[in-house]
C-alpha cells in the first residue's frame, strides 16, 4: 500500500457518530460465496481503494487519479446504499480476511442504467474473484433490489472486464452504446434469467 499521512476526513468516527456509522453499515447485506465475503465498505478499506484508483489499474476508470479524487469515488461507492438502496461492497477472502477489491451496483452521474461494476488489487487478478463476486452481486441485485435493468459499462480496450461480463452471461448491447458520446461497451445482464 502507498504510505500516506492520514487526513482528518479519513479518520474513523467516534462516540455517537461511530455508533451511527456501525448501525448504517449493519443495514448493508453481507454476501458469501465459496471463497469470498462481500460486506459494507468501511473507512479502513480506503487505502486499498485509493491504491487501486491511483494506479494504472484505474486506466479504464478515468484514472489513475489523485488521492482526493479517489476519496470522492470511495464516498460515492459507499453512499449509494443510503441514496439508492444499492451500492458497493468490499471483497474479502474468506480464509484470510484480506481485502482484494470492490464490487457493486451503482448509478454514477451520467449512467443511463444501474451498473454492475468490479475492480481488484493487482495481487487478486486472474483468480476468478471478480466473476465470483460480480455473480453474487448480480444475483442479489436482480433477486432482491427489483432493478429494471442491469448493465456493465466497459471501456473498449478493457478486455479483462469484458471477459468477466461474458462469463456472467451478459451480452453486448450495441444499440445502447450508440447513445454515448464516448466509446463504451454496454454489457447487458439478462434479468429474466434470474427473476
Amino acid at each position: 500500500m502507498t504510505p500516506h499521512t492520514a487526513y482528518p476526513w479519513e479518520a474513523p468516527a467516534s462516540g455517537a457518530a461511530a455508533a451511527l456509522a456501525t448501525q448504517l453499515a449493519m443495514s448493508v447485506p453481507t454476501l458469501e460465496t465459496a471463497r469470498l465475503t462481500l460486506r459494507a465498505i468501511q473507512l479502513s478499506d480506503f487505502d486499498t481503494f485509493a491504491d487501486i484508483l491511483m494506479s494504472q489499474r484505474a486506466l479504464y476508470m478515468d484514472g489513475p487519479c489523485d488521492r482526493e479524487t479517489a476519496w470522492s469515488e470511495f464516498t460515492q461507492c459507499a453512499s449509494g446504499w443510503m441514496l439508492r438502496g444499492a451500492g458497493y461492497f468490499t471483497i474479502l477472502l474468506r480464509d484470510t480476511g484480506a481485502v482484494v477489491g470492490f464490487v457493486g451496483m451503482g448509478m454514477e452521474y451520467g449512467d443511463q442504467e444501474h451498473e454492475l461494476g468490479y475492480f481488484l488489487t493487482a495481487e487478486a487478478e486472474g483468480k476468478g474473484y471478480a466473476t465470483e463476486a460480480a455473480e453474487a452481486v448480480r444475483d442479489y441485485a436482480l433477486g432482491h433490489q427489483e432493478v429494471p435493468s442491469l448493465v456493465s459499462y466497459i471501456d473498449p480496450p478493457n478486455t479483462s472486464s469484458a471477459a468477466v461480463a461474458a462469463r456472467l452471461g451478459a451480452t453486448r448491447d450495441t444499440l445502447s452504446e450508440a447513445a454515448f458520446d464516448t466509446p463504451v461497451q454496454v454489457w447487458r445482464h439478462q434479468l429474466e434469467a434470474y427473476a
